[in-house]
């Protein structure tokens, strides 16, 4: 279940490269004219020599629509770049006005190319039909593979691996649509899966999207979806027969309603009077997870003995949820000549009363067969009642038999715009409503309990948020890439256009870039092109078009607006998969390049960002993570199970140039961390089952790895190394509560040289670093007014130094720490801010040379700034979501004052 009202605050993956792809600048077929055309005539495609968009084409091309426009592909094949043997039609439609749209899908030897659709657009019929646009995703330049070279269970596993929950993966299903080419570049083959959670904790109402390479053997793309497990039951039943009666609605007042007789005389809630059968269930408080796979079977319509139903069908929202889907339906019926969700009259279906595992949910959602109420809560009323948000669910139900828009990233957040827009403009025009109405621009204000609208509502579509002042950089484990966060800077300029032109000309306007131009992958500016082109086909004037594109712009949807939001950082990798914790060291950097399930690899590369990543994990089914590397060699650590199905968890090594993998360390049971290697020397942390405690480790010149002497009681954690020095954070139980003390361990001499007590009874430290001849720490104080600090202490005990102070406004908000030589790198933020969402918020990362001073910013980039690793003077690798994304990036100075 995808939901709506809610937003995620964890940082994870990021998403594949193929849902970053954009436009080039427009670029004209002709001298432009005195005044110059909304409508570019032609749009340039990334990563590909197709072009997004041709406008303003007259063009003969009899017989029927799907032929003729193969035809005319074929006819000019420089201008489009495309191959018409690699395109199958997908649909050909033609609305009342006697325009037909075909939509072909393109495949690359034999396998289908995600998001890759092709439209052209005809007008008139016969030998008088003509072609006026064309324009999609095309990708030219695909070499991938046709065939996997990891075996298919393998490939089920990985993706069964998606679920990080152990719990959550029993029991779980998991559905193989086949594989797929990922585009960009030269393409990537995977394997496509739906994978379902089947425990209750693990969200059994929730499925995602995975793509699981087929080379590589890693998760190259996942994002939530609405996958339903099973098609939503028949709306009918046999013989029931149309009628009307009444039932109340939340209020208790009495509500004309059209239901169905059965044979037995009873009643149920369904609407037969339309093309598309209307019906709704109540959950009666069932958890969303059994509602979410079709309609359990002993699940009846909201149901009555006679034609009045009962009080109950007006406190459950079922009386709501019928008759808000009868005026959507007639809405896209009437307004748009849509037939229904489906645009084949398929039946609606609505699930209301449902709950969170028997605690109230207050929510709503489109599950890919029907619709999902929540029952609400103290605060809210059950969803159902809200026109609005009925109108929001079902045009997800339009968007996913049209378009099909992918789920993450700004394709997603254009996914939320449209239904917000959508929603509104149903409940503002069956409500008879002004667009001045200060109610009209509100989603979901009429669900709370108490309190104003405004305070009610989820969101606003008047919010004037725009590209370059407000897109949230978020990974995509925050909302699947800030789907929600940032969909009202595309909704609002689909709101200012209903507000500029005639309700009625937007909502065609809108419905037919929706139905006619949009495709899988699309970003905002695929979107405005595709409502300009819309609006053009449906005879907008110069002037009307002008108001259109200035909306966009208002909203700072135009060509080249990332370029414009000022990423101070260089690129190494995109669309990096967490948690994928860099290491660097003398020009290298390692990192693990997927977040889920078993058989991630790891790689590494060069900082200066030129070559091909090499692998250095071997191609097993194991996840390898948590490197560390001195430049000449890397250490990590492998998880999963053998050839023979024999589970461990291992520490092992390679050199960075190449050679074999060499284990240091295996265990069933002690799982490894804390890795760190410098020159011969390797040491990690493992957890001591039997003693319960974590102990340090060492394995000199590769030898053996020995635990290393602790008291009894004392718990390691944060290790570092270099230079024949190994310092850690130890724990223990003292008299007057828990100790933390960073600790000293010089490996020539084998004994500990210093170890300095955290200050104060409630303080505790955690990762340590070696830098500059000192061991440095975060601490935090028992003081709950005071933030953490950074300290240090010379390796024989001589004393502690503040680097920065915890009363200092730049003070660390976590643990994360880096160092080199010269500069210390920490993190100011949050993934969950308490003022509210925006760019400045989250966390961003702060550097300070090593003997102290004032802390500067590393980076400008706006977004989110995650996980850094030092390497020489002041450069810093780090993983940065400002675009969306998560891209391994790097810096080699401060950026000072942003």
């Amino acid at each position: 279940m995808h939901h709506r009202f809610r937003t995620p605050t964890a940082f994870g993956a990021g998403l594949a490269a193929v849902l970053s792809l954009g436009l080039a600048a427009p670029v004209a077929l002709a001298a432009p004219a005195a005044e110059a055309d909304p409508v570019p005539g032609l749009v340039a495609g990334q990563e590909t020599t197709a072009p997004q968009l041709v406008t303003g084409l007259d063009e003969p091309a009899p017989g029927s629509p799907a032929d003729a426009a193969r035809a005319h592909l074929a006819a000019h094949p420089d201008r489009y770049r495309v191959d018409p043997g690699q395109l199958t039609e997908v649909a050909a439609v033609r609305d009342a006005e006697g325009r037909s749209t075909v939509r072909f899908q393109q495949y690359h030897g034999g396998v289908p190319v995600l998001g890759a659709q092709y439209l052209v657009h005809l007008t008139g019929e016969g030998a008088g039909q003509r072609v006026e646009s064309v324009g999609g995703k095309y990708f030219t330049g695909l070499t991938a593979p046709t065939a996997a070279a990891v075996p298919a269970a393998v490939l089920r596993e990985l993706a069964l691996g998606d679920i990080r929950d152990p719990l959550a993966r029993t029991g779980a299903t998991v559905e193989d649509h086949g594989p797929v080419v990922l585009p960009g570049g030269t393409g990537r083959l995977a394997q496509h899966f739906t994978v379902r959670a089947a425990e209750p904790g693990g969200g059994a109402h929730r499925a995602r999207e995975v793509y699981v390479d087929a080379t590589l053997g890693t998760v190259a793309l996942a994002y939530e979806s609405r996958a339903a497990a099973e098609p939503g039951a028949a709306a009918a039943a046999a013989g029931i027969e149309p009628a009307t009666g009444t039932a109340p609605d939340l209020l208790g007042r009495p509500v004309k309603v059209n239901i169905g007789r059965l044979p037995d005389g009873s009643y149920q809630l369904s609407d037969l009077t339309r093309p598309a059968t209307v019906t709704t269930y109540d959950a009666a408080g069932r958890a969303s997870g059994e509602v979410g796979r079709g309609i359990p079977a002993d699940l009846a319509p909201a149901h009555s003995a006679s034609p009045d139903f009962p009080a109950a069908t007006g406190t459950s929202g079922a009386t709501d949820a019928h008759v808000n889907a009868g005026i959507v339906y007639d809405f896209y019926r009437d307004r748009l000549g849509r037939e229904g969700l489906d645009g084949k009259a398929g039946p609606i279906v609505s699930v209301v009363n449902v709950t969170e595992w028997g605690e109230p949910l207050a929510n709503a959602s489109w599950d890919g067969t029907k619709m999902v109420y929540g029952n609400g809560n103290a605060k809210y009323l059950p969803f159902s009642v809200a026109l609005d948000v009925a109108g929001h669910e079902m045009t997800h139900g339009v968007v996913e038999h049209t378009a099909g828009l992918v789920l993450a990233g700004q394709a997603g957040a254009m996914d939320e715009a449209l239904a917000d827009y959508f929603g509104n403009a149903i409940e503002v025009t069956a409500r008879g409503m002004s667009m001045n109405d200060p109610k009209a621009a509100l989603l979901g204000e009429s669900l709370c309990r108490t309190g104003t609208p405004e305070a009610c509502a989820s969101r606003r579509l008047d919010d004037r948020r725009t590209t370059v002042n407000d897109y949230l950089g978020v990974g995509s484990g925050v909302d699947s890439g800030g789907v929600h966060l940032n969909s009202t800077i595309f909704g609002g300029a689909l709101w200012d256009i209903r507000r500029t032109l005639d309700p009625l000309l937007a909502d065609r306007v809108i419905y037919r870039a929706l139905a006619d131009y949009l495709t899988p992958l699309d970003d905002f500016v695929a979107g405005r092109g595709a409502v300009l082109a819309a609006g053009r086909d449906l005879k907008l004037d110069r002037a009307q078009l002008r108001s259109v594109a200035a909306a966009f712009d208002a909203h700072g949807i135009r060509a080249g607006w990332q370029s414009r939001v000022g990423v101070d950082s260089r690129v190494l990798l995109r669309e990096v998969s967490g948690p994928a914790v860099p290491a660097v060291a003398d020009g290298r950097w390692v990192m693990a390049n997927a977040e889920r399930g078993a058989g991630t690899p790891l790689y590494t590369g060069s900082l200066t960002g030129g070559g091909t990543p090499t692998r250095l994990s071997p191609a097993d089914k194991r996840s390898h993570s948590w490197p560390a590397t001195d430049g000449t060699s890397a250490v990590w650590v492998a998880l999963g199970s053998d050839a023979q199905g024999k589970w461990s968890m291992d520490v092992l090594t390679r050199s960075l140039a190449g050679g074999p993998v060499r284990t240091l360390f295996s265990s069933p049971s002690s799982l490894p961390g804390d890795v760190r290697v410098s020159g011969g020397d390797v040491a990690f942390t493992a957890f001591d089952p039997a003693a319960g405690r974590s102990r340090a480790y060492l394995s000199r010149d590769g030898g053996p790895a020995v635990a290393i002497p602790a008291p009894d009681g004392h718990d390691v954690s944060g290790l570092s190394l270099k230079d024949g020095v190994l310092g850690w954070s130890e724990h223990w139980a003292g008299d007057q509560g828990d100790v933390y003390a960073p600790t000293v361990y010089s490996t020539a001499l084998g004994k500990v040289t210093a170890q300095y007590v955290a200050n104060g009874p409630k303080a505790w430290t955690g990762t340590t670093v070696l830098a500059g001849g000192r061991l440095l720490w975060v601490e935090t104080s028992g003081d709950a007014t005071k933030r953490r600090s950074i300290r240090s202490g010379a390796p024989d005990g001589s004393g502690v130094s503040e680097i920065v102070s915890g009363d200092s406004p730049n003070a660390p908000s976590n643990a994360t720490l880096t160092a080199s030589d010269r500069a210390v790198t920490y993190q100011v933020g949050s993934d969950d801010p308490v003022g509210g969402w925006n760019n400045a918020a989250l966390p961003k990362l702060w550097q300070v040379p090593l003997t102290g001073g004032t802390p500067e910013r590393l980076s400008c980039n706006r977004g989110g700034q995650y996980l850094p690793a030092a390497e020489h003077g002041t450069r810093v690798v780090w993983v940065d979501a400002t675009a969306g994304r998560s891209d391994l990036v790097v810096r080699d100075r401060p950026a000072g004052t942003c």
